[in-house]
């Protein structure tokens, strides 16, 4: 990994906010006299923050989202990475913008800014972020990462990494608690309100403890989460003309990728299968209509411009939700203890959804119903156990087919499917690819970015494949 120097946070912060305002008052005009100490450190976050979209909605979720069985890779590239052809210049982007994108920004903000608000708030951000590559590619740098003395970081152990995460998120947490409030104008997501941070910062630590199945930590960090809607972590794309704000995957179906991804037009991803009402997968039921959702999930591949649904231009993106949370809390109740302590979380997310929250406008006049389930329809031939499974089980695998219905965009239904693929292959959605092998192998981890694998002297010689288990799914 080549050193991390100022000049590359600044020039790296400069290209993320330089059309959101001016960022230098009464120095020289020329350029070339900038220096970092003439930027002031709040303006290093909205930076670090349009890094973490990239990390958190780009370019590896849609890969993910092909290899969960939401999306289809029709042509060209897309095509070639949905057939498991996936290079290691394809986590080049995601990786910058995890150790240089996050990094250098959240460590210039810690190293040097005395607002605390500020400082906890970029915390809960490289948690996120260094939470999120370990989840993608297993083992990689954390304990020498950002180091400016150090050129080649070695790489951790994806479990330690996790565990890093997790300790810079409670630093996060314990340094907003003890911050004043505030607002915080650069930041885009919550606008510097720091009980929305805190509660973010736990379903964080709730997410990556499920990752490892630590389910009674998952439990009790989950206690904490996002408790409504309103405290979602979102990408909310302004959309202004000539921005390019908008919507990620909008952007590149507007451009050199259209009719190469979608999920609909040129044979329905599994996804789309269940959300169909007519198909044999189908998961409507007495109490269940999806017909809105099937609207609005559909992506046309020809263009952004056809999409009105989750890929439209101005369409937010999520990252950390109240639905993630009460998802974790139904999980990790029912295995914890019983079906009955974890039905009243499911049905928190029902009743959302059955106030159309989770639709936009255009599709909100479309049919739905998600009515409150409640013990009996998950008994021996109940509408939620037609197979005669154990109840709780049945309910378990309602849950995690909920979680990855709801987590279209996120990486959660990549991050499941491996959870769950040996653990748990009773509970797991049996989602199938629209072409390719039924019984795998199936892609385990995204590979390492080319960059870091030809410049980092600690990194592996090469890397070792898409097919290999990381640590917490052996």
């Amino acid at each position: 990994m080549k050193k991390i120097i100022y000049n590359l946070i600044l020039s790296l912060s400069l290209l993320f906010i330089i059309s959101c305002e001016d960022i230098v008052e009464g120095i020289n005009d020329n350029p070339n006299d900038i220096i970092v100490t003439d930027v002031e450190e709040r303006l290093f976050l909205t930076g670090a923050q349009l890094a973490n979209v990239q990390i958190n909605c780009g370019h590896l979720n849609r890969i993910g989202g092909m290899y969960s069985g939401q999306l289809i890779g029709y042509t060209s590239l897309y095509s070639n990475i949905y057939g498991f052809s996936l290079s290691t210049a394809e986590s080049n982007d995601e990786w910058f913008q995890i150790y240089v994108g996050v990094l250098s920004n959240t460590r210039h903000i810690a190293n040097n800014s005395s607002n605390q608000l500020l400082i906890g708030i970029s915390k809960i951000i490289e948690g996120h972020a260094l939470g999120t590559g370990a989840s993608l590619f297993g083992d990689i740098p954390f304990s020498e990462a950002g180091n400016p003395e150090i050129s080649d970081p070695v790489f951790d152990s994806q479990i330690d990494v996790y565990a890093g995460a997790i300790s810079l998120l409670d630093e996060g947490i314990s340094i907003l608690n003890s911050a004043s409030s505030g607002s915080i104008a650069e930041d885009i997501y919550f606008g510097g309100d720091k009980s929305k941070w805190v509660q973010a910062a736990y379903t964080l630590k709730a997410r990556f403890y499920l990752h490892q199945k630590d389910y009674g930590n998952a439990l009790t960090a989950a206690q904490n989460g996002i408790s409504s809607s309103s405290g979602d972590m979102m990408y909310k794309p302004p959309g202004a003309a000539g921005s390019g704000d908008r919507n990620l995957f909008w952007t590149i179906l507007e451009g050199s990728r259209s009719g190469d991804i979608g999920n609909s037009d040129q044979g329905e991803s599994y996804l789309i299968q269940m959300l169909d009402a007519s198909n044999p997968l189908s998961r409507n039921n007495a109490k269940t209509d999806e017909t809105a959702r099937k609207g609005f999930y559909t992506i046309d591949s020809t263009s952004g411009s056809a999409n009105t649904g989750i890929i439209e231009m101005t369409q937010p993106q999520n990252m950390v939700t109240f639905f993630e949370n009460e998802l974790i809390l139904a999980e990790c109740k029912a295995r914890n203890g019983t079906l009955e302590s974890g039905l009243p979380h499911l049905n928190n997310v029902r009743a959302w959804l059955n106030s159309g929250a989770h639709l936009n406008s255009n599709f909100q006049g479309e049919a739905y119903s998600y009515l409150a389930y409640d013990a009996a329809d998950f008994a021996s031939g109940g509408i939620e156990n037609a197979d005669g499974i154990d109840a709780k089980t049945a309910f378990l695998r309602e849950v995690i087919e909920e979680r990855y219905v709801s987590g279209f965009g996120m990486h959660m239904p990549y991050n499941d499917s491996r959870r769950l693929r040996k653990s748990d292959t009773n509970m797991a959605v049996p989602y199938v690819l629209f072409s390719g092998p039924q019984s795998g192998p199936w892609p385990e981890r995204m590979p390492y970015a080319n960059n870091e694998l030809n410049s980092n002297s600690n990194a592996p010689d090469e890397d070792p494949g898409i097919f290999v288990t990381t640590r917490v799914n052996q």
